[in-house]
């Protein structure tokens, strides 16, 4: 029988922020997974790339993970357009003086890293690949039976364990959601011209089409990650278009600023989807990442929305463990749930109007998201606040997203 204080179900980047930041703080955790996590860190598993906010950068670099993780893409700015069109609304760090907006990372970057980081962490044991077969919240403690019968107990369970969390669908936590009828198509791209940086997010009626800045590759070519939305009925035939054609079709939506195209990775695909729990907590349980939210990936918010959840679970808990109270007590959990379920529920009904007005076809719609992108443009309180937004600088931070241990 193994004593931690927090036992994490769900070992994805979420659930392993959490228990490395705790580790960073003193504080023990277990982390079940149902994945032998090495197999996570292939290629095939997980092709996709992540924005990682300047906030969530500097909570890397407090935890230590920074070292480990090495370099991502910067970030220097981010345009906007309503399609091609030239009326834009552009971002650029250089204005707000602060440095990257955000960095570039493929998630099998972020996973190595993290895993590498968690199995050398003196506080963190991964029981993986294991299942908790039974699961026992009782007024004093939390106990965990894996499939081997190993037993864990902690005063606090996290689910960490995604979209699908059945732990939180057993403690009975409902959500609101529903699916967009979109698909998302994911791959990686070379480019004749350099990306210098600059993040373009062009939205079409079928759904918004990222072009992200990822690293130069080994052989100089220069790279960019792609998030297509389209119609979930075109999916499988844009999935199996052959990959020069696919190639031009990407081109035609990104227009030559970018010059020829090459495809340099395999395209991959998931539906679309809204989701937000009606709570975030229960006895001697708390929700983080997708577990309690989840949204469209416009404006790349998702993951960093998680890790969010982790630095202020965090600061909760530890604070809590340093006066000696309970931390899976309900004043506890409360405190975690208040501080982020609003400003998650803000960040997702933004999302989703976003998706939902860009959207909307017809010329004269066209006409006026084109011009108020233009007057946004020549707003510059406006546009401050939403790359303070985009860089996740806003609300009532905890310490780790000002780059500080608790």
């Amino acid at each position: 029988m193994d004593s931690a204080d927090v036992i994490i179900i769900g070992g994805g980047m979420v659930g392993m922020s959490l228990a490395l930041a705790l580790d960073a703080h003193g504080l023990t955790s277990h982390v079940v997974d149902t994945a032998d996590l090495g197999s996570t860190l292939r290629p095939a598993f997980d092709g996709r790339a992540s924005a990682i906010a300047s906030a969530s950068a500097r909570m890397f670099e407090a935890i230590g993970l920074a070292s480990t993780l090495g370099e991502g893409c910067a970030i220097r700015a981010i345009r906007v357009t309503d399609g091609l069109s030239p009326l834009h609304l552009h971002f650029d760090s250089v204005d707000s003086g602060g440095g990257p907006l955000g960095y570039m990372f493929e998630n099998r970057q972020l996973r190595t890293a993290m895993l590498e980081k968690a199995r050398s962490a003196g506080g963190i044991q991964i029981h993986a690949p294991a299942q908790a077969a039974r699961i026992d919240r009782r007024d004093a403690g939390v106990e965990v039976t894996l499939n081997n019968k190993h037993i864990l107990r902690a005063p606090l369970i996290v689910a960490a364990d995604g979209r699908r969390s059945k732990l939180r669908d057993e403690a009975g936590i409902r959500i609101a959601g529903w699916q967009y009828q979109q698909t998302a198509i994911v791959t990686t791209i070379a480019h004749a011209e350099p990306h210098d940086g600059v993040a373009f997010e062009l939205f079409y009626p079928t759904g918004p089409f990222a072009i992200l800045p990822m690293p130069d590759d080994e052989a100089g070519r220069h790279r960019s990650a792609i998030v297509w939305t389209v119609e979930e009925r075109d999916a499988v035939a844009t999935l199996g278009l052959p990959a020069r054609a696919l190639a031009a079709e990407i081109g035609s939506r990104m227009g030559d600023f970018l010059g020829a195209v090459e495809m340099i990775a395999p395209a991959a695909s998931y539906p679309l989807g809204f989701h937000h729990a009606e709570r975030y907590v229960d006895a001697r349980l708390a929700l983080i990442g997708d577990a309690a939210h989840g949204i469209h990936p416009i404006a790349g918010q998702g993951l960093n929305m998680g890790l969010r959840d982790v630095a202020a679970l965090t600061e909760v808990l530890v604070e809590a463990a340093r006066v000696g109270v309970d931390l899976g007590s309900p004043a506890v959990l409360e405190r975690y749930q208040t501080w982020r379920r609003l400003d998650n529920a803000m960040v997702s009904a933004a999302t989703d109007g976003l998706n939902r007005l860009f959207a909307m076809s017809g010329r004269p719609m066209a006409l006026v998201r084109r011009l108020g992108l233009a007057a946004v443009e020549r707003i510059p309180a406006l546009k401050r606040r939403l790359m303070a937004e985009a860089r996740g600088e806003t609300g009532d931070r905890p310490k780790l997203l000002l780059g500080e241990l608790v």
